[in-house]
């Protein structure tokens, strides 16, 4: 593949003093966008959450591109210095890991300062685990929370978790593979009736699904813990939670009986299925 840095003749040049969001792979390097790879060989600066990674990418689509490094603890840092450069009309492409820059990854940081400082921030869309998992996942998907990491802190965890226990929709988590047998224990005390569906290592060889009650996935751990990075989904109750306060309203014609989210012994619960 060449690494001609010109302008494809038939597509308009990059502008000059703009950031572009550029989305790369979750695992799969062939799950990137023809706009992404044009974009990453024709800018002046590749700014990477990891160079080293960001390099494997590079080398497989024989693009060369001088890069910087950001992470969270210099991204303060690192942010004045790509204002500084698209000041002087350079083009920048900020990449993370795998998916898109500013989900559960450093770029927020960097796309407020860029804006304050009035230069243009243009987003090239492509792989995300949160919109696989979701899409993939059997639960619904017209409404939906993206909640991110979960606290470290036991008791921070549990208050997360039943804040958002709460709401309507889908529940959508990402777990380190060093924490997740804890997310199970977790589900299993807290919201032991809901639909889970664990989506391990995605677009990958060893790509699986996981799908039952946190009762059947505590079971199925058991019988073999799982390695890798996993995007968590927990489907809604029948009714949300009542918040903190708040008591639940006599339904007309219940015979006075109140109805919960569905953590019942009456709620039906899914099979357990692997999809390796």
């Amino acid at each position: 593949m060449s690494t001609e840095t010109s302008p494809s003749p038939s597509l308009p040049p990059l502008k000059p003093g703009t950031l572009y969001l550029v989305a790369t792979p979750i695992g799969n390097l062939e799950d990137i966008t023809y706009r992404a790879i044009r974009v990453l060989r024709e800018c002046d600066l590749i700014a990477a959450e990891d160079t080293r990674h960001t390099g494997i990418l590079l080398r497989h689509y024989a693009i060369s591109r001088p890069m910087v490094s950001y992470f969270k603890f210099n991204e303060a840092r690192r942010s004045t210095e790509i204002v500084g450069r698209l000041r002087a009309g350079e083009k920048i492409a900020l990449v993370t890991d795998a998916g898109s820059p500013g989900i559960s990854d450093p770029g927020a940081r960097v796309v407020e300062a860029v804006l304050a400082a009035g230069f243009t921030v243009e987003a090239v869309p492509g792989a995300c685990a949160l919109v696989v998992a979701l899409t993939a996942s059997g639960l619904p998907s017209d409404e939906f929370h993206f909640a991110g990491f979960l606290p470290h802190k036991s008791g921070q965890r549990a208050r997360r978790l039943g804040e958002l226990g709460r709401l309507p929709g889908t529940i959508v988590l990402y777990e380190s593979p060093f924490r997740i047998e804890r997310l199970i224990r977790e589900l299993v005390e807290l919201l032991p009736q809901r639909r889970v569906v664990l989506a391990r290592e995605l677009t990958k060889k060893f790509e699986e699904w996981l799908r039952g009650t946190p009762v059947e996935l505590a079971a199925e751990w058991k019988r073999r813990p799982r390695k890798g990075e996993f995007v968590v989904l927990i489907g809604p109750g029948e009714s949300p939670l009542p918040r903190d306060g708040e008591e639940l309203e006599e339904l007309d014609g219940a015979d006075g009986a109140n109805e919960t989210d569905g953590e019942s012994a009456d709620t039906p619960n899914q099979d357990l299925s692997t999809n390796s």
